[in-house]
């Protein structure tokens, strides 16, 4: 393809051409191509460019081109480097709707705090920090990254509300990308924390990982903003934006109150999808929906369930889930509601689940005030046949501080 096309030519490309276009600039920047030289063929090449073709782009490079997530979370920060100019003219065109309740909304107006607080009161700790590492500048900086762990909870809600809808309408590129780049602040913010607390005095290994932090979060804003929220906008539907707005105070918020309610003037709230009335006959007995739910919720564990194909068809909801789940995730394949790093692990227990290798596996691991009691369960017919996996997860923390007897009621 010639290095040098011009907008009249651009123009009249079909869309598969221009996507083959964008592949090849970044499989340059794949190869260590000066990122100017990029940058110029690129505004030679185009005008602007779509959210979705950047979407469409970031997946193609890894179903067709075989670069792994890790390596297009690499590429991320510099492709969006070279587009951004292109991007917020898109985002001009695409405003998202900013009704007050609104998801994206809510997600602005996080990201204005979380913007303050790392590029103003984060960034002005580490600059005093770097100057003098005294134990009233040290504490300051431990505040602000205590404070800072709160970004899970926006994190949370875009993997968890946001990113399962996106699937929906084929977009998985972009949303494991994300979501890489979202547990690596993680994880950094974690680490800076903990070298602040055993070698407060290491500058050398402190202030790299606040300036990651700073960048990264700073960057996550922006692709948020220019990229993810706007290719959400386009392609959601106000129902479905009603059903993420619902479940938010499910996982919470981060450094926002939680917002009013968005009342679309059509919608209706009453209605509820995921009830029906009804009763369900089982081998052992006959239930009503509302009975077999009351049931299921009070029960000292959490459960869920997916079906022989990985997909999550049910979980419980009682008062105090040990990990939250929210409506959104029921027809979404299990491996896609976990981290891309971790899929790995989902798919060798499903494996030894569905070749008969095993029948369950446990797992535990502390958690806060809690210990907790993962258990895996292989659901099979009475052929034999592999039709699911029941998940039972537990705070065992009070069991275990049982001690002599108990026989007469309290």
């Amino acid at each position: 393809m010639s290095e040098i096309i011009n907008n009249r030519e651009m123009d009249s490309l079909e869309k598969t051409e221009r996507q083959a276009l964008l592949k090849d600039i970044i499989k340059e920047l794949h190869d260590g191509k000066n990122i100017e030289e990029v940058r110029a063929r690129f505004e030679k090449a185009t005008d602007h460019i779509s959210v979705s073709e950047i979407s469409q782009m970031e997946q193609s490079l890894m179903e067709e081109e075989g670069i792994s997530v890790e390596e297009v979370q690499r590429l991320c920060s510099v492709h969006t480097a070279v587009f951004k100019g292109s991007i917020e003219e898109i985002h001009a065109a695409n405003e998202p709707q900013l009704q007050k309740g609104h998801p994206v909304h809510t997600f602005f107006q996080e990201n204005k705090e979380i913007d303050r607080h790392v590029n103003f009161r984060l960034k002005l700790h580490r600059d005093q920090y770097e100057k003098r590492q005294e134990e009233e500048v040290i504490s300051k900086l431990l505040t602000d990254l205590t404070e800072l762990l709160e970004i899970d909870n926006h994190y949370s809600r875009k993997e968890n509300l946001l990113f399962p809808y996106l699937e929906r309408y084929g977009i998985f590129g972009p949303t494991k990308v994300m979501w890489g780049v979202d547990d690596r602040i993680r994880a950094t913010i974690k680490t800076a924390k903990t070298q602040l607390i055993e070698d407060p005095l290491n500058t050398s290994e402190v202030l790299p990982l606040l300036d990651e932090i700073i960048h990264e979060v700073s960057e996550m804003i922006y692709k948020e903003e220019n990229i993810l929220l706007p290719m959400a906008v386009e392609k959601l539907t106000e129902d479905e934006w009603l059903k993420i707005e619902k479940e938010g105070d499910v996982i919470g918020y981060t450094f926002i109150e939680s917002p009013a309610p968005w009342q679309p003037e059509r919608a209706d709230l009453t209605a509820d999808a995921f009830m029906k009335e009804g009763v369900i006959q089982l081998e052992t007995g006959i239930l009503s929906v509302e009975q077999l739910e009351l049931m299921m919720n009070h029960l000292p564990v959490d459960i869920t369930m997916i079906d022989e194909n990985d997909v999550v068809r049910y979980f419980s909801h009682g008062k105090e889930r040990v990990f939250h789940r929210t409506k959104s995730v029921i027809g979404r394949t299990v491996q896609n509601c976990h981290p891309p790093q971790s899929a790995h692990i989902v798919n060798a227990l499903l494996d030894d689940f569905k070749s008969g290798k095993k029948d369950f596996e446990d797992f535990w691991i502390p958690l806060k005030d809690k210990f907790v009691l993962i258990r895996y369960f292989a659901i099979r017919n009475e052929q034999g046949e592999y039709k699911g996996t029941v998940e039972f997860t537990q705070n065992i923390k009070p069991i275990q501080e049982i001690t002599g007897q108990k026989r007469l009621m309290s």
